[in-house]
């Protein structure tokens, strides 16, 4: 088919990238270096940080600005996390991305799709995205799937001279083409582009924790002012009146959640990406963990995507060695590149006969045939290729309900391409799915926790059931042929009904998904074709398979580069555990942030100096949150999502925070009856607030195991260990006195009973709104 095309030369080719006419390379899946960077760095928070740092500076208590070295640090590492993530994101995406061929120097020869130039000649074969905007030069029986442009799934004939839009898909047929439009002029860009930066896969978890930090940004800056002010009211001196405003201002910012959030995130991405998964959304993450409905494409992702011969079953009187060479005779000679041609191009090596005519499979036609010396044989559906007999329609239906894919082999009078008479049964072929190896323990354990399987194919929905029998997946016999669906079929009712979906068009398969999130479901689709590119699209999290074409990988969440489905399983336990941790761990965090701001409130009208110093602050951010949190956070938390967010801020951080303003308020008071000095009530608050803060930390770490109980134990052996060793240099007075170790323990030993009383208070208060709140609303 190429014999007269030479394509361009190479010195021809460089002329083009000279002159600008070359494709544009994708579209980084990731963020530069540099935007992490500035990203992580030029934050508000950060901003602030810098501002309060210059206050200490002025203030001439340098170590006070330890607070601005923990920042620096916490910003390195999740410089560093994303960057480390990146790279391997990027790996994995390169190894995912197709390449094109073109003819160069009269050779076929590979490239990057970035590769092409103006005037270069493709070679496109079945499967083939078309990569750019071009014309066909030379082509037998092309046709084309436009939909993801046109929105219709009907297959287009192309001729000699018609023109190619890029972000088509070959469904049958092979073609030379020519480039005529390359880079941002190709209408595969701006579809692309359109496609994957759908906004429908947000973070949940990283909208609610940008949400809280917007609403504490609001307050942060009026209250600290406020409290600034308020001191030098009251004639607090200025220095004391800053170190007081950084240390409450410094309380109130939880920095570390959002970070955490974000590298927690990508450190995921990283893991699945040594793992052959290609995370192109960071979101989808946390949107596959939420899934209770996971729609399958039964080929490619059921099974493997191959297909084997099974059977041959002859008609009466037919010779079973006639019958093998014309069937290798007739794969060979039609020379398809389709999985079903290369199963039976394998099983019938024999190639003794040659085509005098021959017509190439039509997709509209469902069949394909042969002219040789012995008369004309035809290979198809045999719904299309022959007028079943009720008993050979009982024959073929029994065959599909054991998962076969039925052809038939006929001897017909007449053939054309308009069509075929006198056809005469020759064989039934039997071709049978690879089911994937992974696929039954796969299923078995989404169906285990509590993910509903629903499988949706093109093919035949007898045989799609069998096979999804043979995979375990439960009320497989529950089955529906979309061809008898009507377009104003209730689908809500359908979905809600039915596991097994077959001859579904891919208009249906998006209907069928959009009436799945209807009936309050968040659905996973996985497919491989351009016949599951609008289900992905409409599914909550969309997962590809690598063998898949271009089009379908990029609009969905994630990529399976080595197309392993037992993959699924890993994506599914990582977007747990990172919302499982950070629901759980958020609560850490948000103790600070209240009690914060419930003592800034307070001593807004006292006289006394701020309880803290911004040093003091430090062991409990750093010990008591912030290295503890990062640990718990790779926790292997794969239960299913309990969505504790705001259960743990009522029945944790709020009632530790109170907690902590009480026991800051008592020890104040203490502390003027027994005339302590101020290094003293100093180290009793760092000292109780750290407890509460541990014991905040034990809660969130429930129900413990070693790893866990390592990371609590090592928390509380550190805060007292520093105590010891470095209180003077945190301005903490001596831990062994009677009035730090005497009252400070009588102290400790109050703090579990008062955190139970105040937790039940917060949740009696909360439950009583909660009632009225109900009456109300009847």
């Amino acid at each position: 088919m190429t014999q007269n095309l030479t394509g361009l030369t190479s010195a021809q080719v460089q002329t083009r990238i000279a002159a600008g006419e070359n494709n544009t390379a994708t579209e980084s899946l990731t963020k530069s270096s540099k935007q992490i960077v500035f990203e992580n760095t030029f934050t508000l928070f950060n901003l602030i940080n810098v501002i309060l740092g210059i206050l200490v500076f002025l203030t001439g208590s340098y170590k006070n600005m330890l607070f601005l070295l923990i920042a620096t640090v916490n910003t390195m590492i999740g410089i560093f996390q994303e960057i480390r993530a990146k790279r391997q994101v990027d790996k994995m995406a390169l190894l995912s991305q197709s390449k094109v061929t073109v003819i160069r120097n009269g050779k076929q020869v590979e490239i990057e799709p970035e590769g092409i130039v103006l005037d270069d000649l493709l070679v496109l074969q079945l499967g083939d995205q078309v990569p750019v905007d071009g014309i066909v030069k030379e082509t037998q029986e092309l046709e084309i799937d436009e939909s993801q442009i046109t929105g219709e799934s009907d297959v287009i004939i192309k001729t000699n001279g018609e023109s190619l839009i890029s972000g088509s898909f070959v469904v049958s047929g092979h073609a030379i083409m020519q480039a005529t439009e390359v880079g941002k002029s190709t209408f595969v860009n701006s579809l692309t582009e359109k496609v994957s930066k759908t906004e429908k896969n947000n973070s949940v978890l990283l909208n609610l924790i940008k949400r809280i930090i917007r609403i504490l940004t609001i307050i942060i800056i009026p209250l600290g002012l406020l409290l600034f002010a308020s001191r030098l009211w009251h004639g607090v001196a200025l220095n004391h009146a800053i170190l007081g405003t950084v240390a409450a201002m410094i309380g109130m910012i939880p920095e570390g959640l959002i970070l955490l959030s974000s590298v927690t995130l990508a450190i995921y991405a990283y893991h699945l990406a040594r793992k052959q998964v290609l995370v192109r959304d960071l979101a989808s993450i946390e949107t596959l963990a939420r899934v209770d409905t996971l729609c399958l494409d039964k080929t490619g992702t059921i099974t493997n995507g191959n297909l084997q011969f099974k059977q041959l079953v002859l008609s009466h009187g037919q010779n079973e060695k006639m019958v093998s060479d014309i069937l290798g005779s007739l794969v060979k000679e039609i020379d398809d590149t389709n999985e079903t041609a290369e199963a039976l191009k394998t099983a019938f090596p024999s190639h003794p006969y040659h085509a005098q005519q021959i017509v190439p499979f039509s997709s509209a036609r469902k069949w394909s045939g042969v002219q040789f010396e012995q008369g004309n044989y035809v290979l198809g559906a045999p719904q299309f290729v022959l007028q079943l007999s009720e008993q050979q329609t009982q024959q073929v239906h029994g065959f599909a309900a054991n998962g076969n894919r039925v052809l038939a082999l006929v001897k017909a009078d007449e053939m054309s391409r308009d069509g075929i008479t006198g056809a005469e049964l020759v064989a039934f072929i039997l071709i049978t799915d690879v089911i994937r190896a992974d696929a039954p323990s796969t299923l078995v354990y989404f169906a285990n926790q509590g993910v509903t399987v629903k499988v949706i194919s093109g093919d035949d929905p007898t045989t799609v059931a069998a096979i999804a029998q043979r995979t375990g997946i439960a009320k497989a016999e529950q089955l529906v042929d979309m061809t008898t669906v009507a377009d104003d079929a209730n689908y809500h009712d359908l979905v809600a009904k039915t596991t097994v979906f077959g001859r579904v068009k891919p208009e249906q398969k998006e209907r069928l998904v959009k009436a799945l999130q209807d009936n309050g479901h968040t659905v996973a689709m996985t497919g491989d074709g351009v016949n599951d590119i609008l289900a992905l699209r409409q599914a909550n999290c969309g997962i590809a398979m690598a063998s898949g074409n271009e089009s379908t990988k990029s609009i969905a969440g994630f990529v399976l580069v080595d197309s392993n489905f037992s993959a699924l399983i890993q994506i599914l336990n990582e977007g747990r555990r990172v919302i499982n941790n950070i629901d759980n761990i958020a609560a850490l965090y948000l103790v600070k942030t209240m009690f914060s701001i419930m003592l800034s409130l307070i001593f807004i009208f006292m006289a006394k100096s701020y309880p803290f110093q911004p040093i003091q602050l430090t062991p409990i951010n750093s010990l008591m949150v912030g290295v503890p949190s990062f640990f718990l956070a790779l926790a292997p938390e794969f239960h299913p999502i309990k969505n504790r967010f705001f259960t743990g801020i009522v029945e944790i951080a709020l009632p530790s925070a109170i907690c902590v303003v009480i026991y800051i308020i008592l020890i104040g008071g203490i502390g003027n009856l027994l005339g302590f000095k101020v290094a003293t009530t100093d180290t009793l608050n760092v000292l109780l607030t750290g407890l509460i803060s541990w014991q905040a930390l034990l809660l969130v770490s429930r129900p413990l195991n070693r790893y866990k109980a390592m990371i609590v134990a090592g928390s509380i052996i550190g805060f007292m260990g520093l105590f010891i060793i470095f209180g003077k240099f945190f301005f903490l007075a001596r831990l062994f006195t009677w009035q730090v170790g005497g009252i400070g323990l009588l102290l400790l030993l109050t703090v579990n009973p008062v955190f139970l009383l105040v937790q039940r208070l917060v949740n009696y208060f909360r439950d009583k709104k909660i009632s009225i709140g109900k009456l109300e609303s009847e």
